[in-house]
């Protein structure tokens, strides 16, 4: 059987990397260009350090050796593209690499330090400090030949700068799961909800990748196929993973984990970057059962970094994902009520979650009955860790183009309900009611991702790198 596919082997970003310089001052200033190449090594050193595959064509210094670098580029299909502006260069030089690549390029101009020792240096060490004074050159000729331009300014060991050259990196790995991505689609469109409906030639159309639709059936094969110590090991993970209720039936776990072991060998079979998931199901037949023992799995595989979600919700999964790639996770989540007392919005949802954003070791509850869905079993239960949140949905207008929805809030203590949904209750810092009325008006659909932390930064570098539109909600 095809091995399960975990985080460590799972789709990195190729991040293209080149430094430069003027050749012309080489032979003026014989100590300029190692020094240069000493902080191209630093920069390489530093690149590395990221969840990232660095692809380092090294130091030019001419355009003949930037058209030889942007070839390079060409052939390694990068993610994104940095150049590393060392000292000036001329924009010759760089805007082959931004026209031929097919990827976003971001310049970086980091100095050796803080500010130049202006008592001791001469034109050679000012050199190695005048990384900025070509950024509006690349600037004006990447605006004349159409190219995006973006940068980061700062020195070597800025942090704010490496936070920043982050950001990219990381929207770069959204860019990249999402246009290499396989998004599974398995079962049917939860009857009479027209806003989860996705033709499913939008996805390619708007984000790229690929959607494999998917039979129950072909869950159902491999279910049959897993083997008793598939299941022992399958529970073993789930009693460490979760607190178990008393209302947990023995039999319903076991059906769970059974369920779990089989969906790890469909998106291994599959190589599914994400699984959007319904099946109704009538009197207790196989498929019902498949689909009410689907909650423990989904959860499992989220945390693994591979979003399952409920409700046929394509766009929810794709939303989980990104949110994921942030490194922020992303719960499947809807409204679920306001509280006007405590000035806060509810929202959660029954079935799978993001174990890894929970607050408190996730409970697993049994439930006789899904609300509004056929079906029984074991349900996950916990909030959202306490602190900043942010909001991602995948809206659709009605010209099928896909937009970016988001807004930030905080996750606060207080009551929750006890009933197997993932709960949390969010303040954003305005009356619950006109926030939720311009949420809805945003046209972000009936579900989405909540993830950790104050995102949108990364979300505009994300919606710049994928050109998607993004809307900010804030009541």
């Amino acid at each position: 059987m095809t091995a399960v596919r975990t985080p460590a082997v799972a789709r990195k970003p190729r991040i293209g990397l080149v430094a430069g310089g003027l050749g012309a001052y080489w032979p003026q200033f014989p100590e300029l260009l190692p020094q240069l190449q000493r902080s191209a090594t630093r920069v390489t050193e530093r690149m590395q350090e990221f969840d990232a595959e660095v692809i380092d064509v090294g130091f030019i210094s001419d355009a003949q050796e930037g058209a030889a670098a942007a070839e390079k580029l060409r052939a390694a299909d990068c993610d994104l593209i940095v150049g590393f502006l060392t000292t000036y260069m001329t924009a010759t030089m760089l805007v082959p690499i931004a026209q031929r690549s097919g990827a976003p390029v971001l310049l970086i101009n980091l100095q050796p330090t803080e500010s130049m020792d202006h008592a001791s240096f001469d034109t050679g060490a000012w050199l190695a400090y005048c990384g900025a004074c070509p950024l509006p050159e690349m600037a004006n000729a990447f605006e004349r030949v159409g190219v995006p331009f973006r940068s980061v300014s700062g020195h070597l060991e800025d942090e704010r700068a490496w936070q920043r050259i982050g950001r990219w990196i990381r929207a770069a790995g959204v860019r990249s799961v999402l246009s290499h991505g396989r998004h599974g689609l398995m079962g049917h469109l939860y009857p009479g909800m027209y806003d989860v409906s996705t033709d499913l030639t939008m996805v390619p159309g708007n984000t790229g990748g690929h959607v494999e639709v998917l039979e129950f059936d072909d869950l159902r094969v491999r279910v049959e196929q897993v083997g008793d110590d598939q299941v022992a090991a399958k529970l073993v993970e789930t009693r460490k993973t979760f607190e178990l209720a008393d209302s947990v039936v023995e039999d319903d776990l076991v059906w769970a984990a059974r369920v779990s072991a089989g969906l790890d060998q469909l998106v291994a079979d599959f190589d599914l970057d994400s699984l959007a998931y319904y099946h109704r199901g009538l009197d207790g037949e196989i498929h019902e059962r498949l689909g009410a023992g689907m909650i423990l799995g989904s959860s499992l595989l989220t945390a693994r970094g591979i979003p399952a979600c409920g409700e046929y919700e394509l766009r929810t999964s794709l939303a989980m994902l990104i949110a994921d790639r942030l490194g922020a996770g992303g719960s499947f989540t809807e409204l679920q009520a306001l509280d006007f007392r405590d000035g806060v919005v509810e929202m959660g949802h029954d079935g799978p979650g993001h174990l890894a954003i929970s607050e408190r070791k996730p409970l697993l509850r049994g439930l006789g009955v899904y609300h509004g869905k056929r079906g029984w079993g074991v349900s996950v239960e916990f909030d959202v860790k306490h602190g900043p949140v942010t909001l991602i949905g995948l809206g659709q207008a009605r010209d099928g183009r896909y937009k970016l929805i988001a807004s930030e809030g905080e996750v606060v203590g207080g009551p929750l309900l006890e009933i197997g949904n993932t709960t949390s209750r969010v303040d954003f810092g305005v009356d619950p009611g006109e926030w939720t009325d311009a949420w809805s008006a945003s046209g972000v659909g009936h579900h989405w991702a909540l993830a950790t932390g104050r995102l949108l930064p990364e979300l505009r570098a994300v919606a710049e790198l994928t050109d998607l539109e993004l809307v900010e909600v804030t009541g």
